[in-house]
């Protein structure tokens, strides 16, 4: 049985307040738009729940498009601006090139633009989309969202390198970027938790599934078994386009599943994998398995942090409300 949200959101805002895990926050309110555009967060909310009632991957899509905005400068929709003449943007890099969902924030932004011209910035729209899109499945919001961001007017493929976790690192190199961003490790296992829902490729895995350290072998730390259900998926020779479930028999459910899967070395990415290698990391995945409503209680967290990295709000001349998402005013 699914645990109750009202709950979980319940015990979420208590712990904030109690032990200040919102404080990277303070910038950011509560209802930002309740005066200047009422309906914002409503119509955020409809358009979102209705994309993914017709496309239930949408969720997976848009929590890493938030995730990879964040990450990179901060959660200023820097992540949506198109190419230019002059400039690659971040979009054109290669790690984001298998981004999508930016129709989903174009369709939205259009929206508010005509109940309320140049007030709601992408970057609320896309922190608030990827929030509505996990909670379609539960009916209700799972985490609150402040809101007050700002857009930011530079967006570089430079920018990529070092700042997103690659599929293949291990849990040092996790923690340490994680830390560069004010996340914890108890962050760190938390938003892992999004692998719960969504596709990889075969190509990502290559290295891992038959060549890992150079030798025509794999990742010791892989479930034999899965390994081999991953190279009969993959096929002979592998076809690196193949997708495949990042969290099996439960890839369209958002819940503690990937959990177990970890800690049966059935992670798909060695980065996966790496949360296991740790004694304080791995308890923490034992006691998300152990105990389900844990797990969203700290995702929820840990997304209302991650949700405030590098946020741009207006002063000092910082940022700016974009007419339109993929260019600057």
């Amino acid at each position: 049985m699914k645990p109750s949200f009202c709950s979980l959101l319940l015990v979420a805002l208590a712990v904030c307040a109690v032990f200040g895990v919102c404080d990277g926050e303070d910038k950011l309110k509560m209802n930002y738009y309740h005066k200047t555009c009422p309906s914002a967060e409503t119509i955020v909310r409809d358009m979102t729940w209705s994309k993914v009632a017709a496309n239930s991957v949408l969720p997976a899509k848009l929590l890493r498009l938030h995730f990879h905005d964040c990450f990179v400068g901060g959660c200023d929709a820097s992540v949506l601006l198109d190419s230019t003449t002059n400039t690659t943007a971040e979009k054109d890099a290669s790690p984001n090139r298998s981004l999508s969902g930016y129709d989903v924030i174009d369709d939205i932004k259009a929206r508010l633009e005509e109940e309320c011209p140049e007030i709601v910035s992408c970057a609320d729209i896309l922190t608030l989309a990827a929030r509505d899109a996990v909670s379609y499945q539960f009916q209700r919001s799972m985490w609150q969202v402040l809101t007050g961001r700002k857009d930011g007017r530079t967006s570089l493929a430079s920018d990529i390198s070092g700042n997103l976790p690659p599929p293949s690192a291990d849990f040092p190199s996790l923690r340490q970027l994680f830390a560069s961003k004010g996340l914890n490790v108890m962050d760190l296992v938390a938003l892992s938790g999004a692998h719960s829902i969504g596709v990889s490729h075969c190509g990502v895995i290559a290295r891992r599934l038959n060549n890992f350290t150079g030798n025509g072998d794999t990742d010791p730390s892989l479930d034999s078994d899965y390994a081999d259900t991953l190279r009969r998926l993959c096929g002979s020779p592998l076809n690196p386009s193949t997708s495949l479930d990042m969290d099996p028999d439960s890839s369209l459910s958002f819940d503690s599943h990937y959990f177990k899967i970890v800690s049966q070395n059935k992670g798909l990415f060695q980065s996966d994998a790496a949360l296991v290698t740790d004694p304080q990391s791995a308890k923490m995945v034992e006691e998300m398995l152990q105990k389900d409503r844990l797990f969203f209680v700290r995702f929820a967290q840990s997304m209302k942090k991650m949700g405030a990295i590098g946020v741009l709000t207006g002063e000092e001349d910082e940022g700016e409300i974009r007419k339109h998402c993929r260019v600057v005013n």
